[in-house]
């Protein structure tokens, strides 16, 4: 049973030049074929569609940053007003709280509505493995400023996929990442001083010294250097976990 990981979109909260924000795609080809798509940042969408729709059985999103979930919008309105053949069904997995969250942004910027039509939508239990496109995944509370911030862990047989969504620095995040055949994490900062207070991004170094595996840097200004022999994320990258 192979899984793999295409990269839709890996900026950090500024995009990086022709770049997409946050979304992974984690496919198997475990019959039937699935798909579950990590975060959903604004630029997402667009690539996607590109060449086509491509099938998304479920999107799980880790908090409610504009660069982990902006693309939400624009999916539910290609889902509602859209034509049919090009609307992408899906089950969508929120932090706790999340549609209220989206009703709220809904009664304010949209139509009242607007995500419970387009998608199936549901709330993870921290902590507690759900099921999303048949792949069992598990949230797991990360500090992240001041926002409730979640990391994922995605199993598929004997396939271990972590991902870190954002994070400071913490003993969370390394068992996150513990025993993961990959693991995908952000590493925004040039240095851990330039962050803000409470914490909420890592220098590459923190990323590399909370793995014990195979790790994939991603959400990276391109300004900022790559650690020598570390794999940076890049637009349409794919791996096999």
């Amino acid at each position: 049973m192979n899984v793999r990981l295409t990269v839709i979109g890996s900026s950090p909260a500024w995009p990086n030049p022709g770049s997409a924000q946050s979304g992974y795609l984690v496919e198997s080809d475990a019959e039937p074929r699935r798909s579950l798509l990590l975060d959903c940042g604004p630029g997402v969408l667009g690539r996607l569609r590109a060449n086509g729709s491509r099938r998304v059985d479920a999107a799980a999103i880790t908090h409610f940053h504009l660069d982990h979930w902006g693309d939400l919008v624009p999916w539910a309105w290609l889902n509602a007003y859209g034509p049919t053949d090009e609307h992408i069904p899906c089950s969508v997995w929120l932090p706790p709280d999340g549609r209220s969250q989206l009703d709220a942004f809904a009664a304010t910027f949209g139509n009242p509505g607007m995500f419970d039509s387009a998608f199936d939508l549901n709330e993870f239990a921290p902590g507690t493995p759900f099921q999303a496109a048949g792949f069992e995944v598990e949230a797991h509370r990360l500090p992240h400023y001041t926002m409730e911030a979640y990391g994922f862990r995605v199993r598929e047989g004997d396939k271990l996929l972590a991902y870190s969504g954002d994070s400071a620095p913490t003993e969370e995040l390394s068992a996150l990442a513990r025993g993961a055949d990959l693991f995908v994490c952000e590493a925004t900062l040039a240095r851990s001083d330039k962050d803000g207070e409470p914490r909420g991004h890592l220098s590459a170094d923190e990323a590399l010294a909370a793995a014990d595996g195979p790790i994939l840097l991603t959400h990276r200004p391109v300004e900022l250097p790559i650690p020598d022999g570390v794999q940076l994320a890049t637009d349409g990258l794919t791996i096999e976990v």
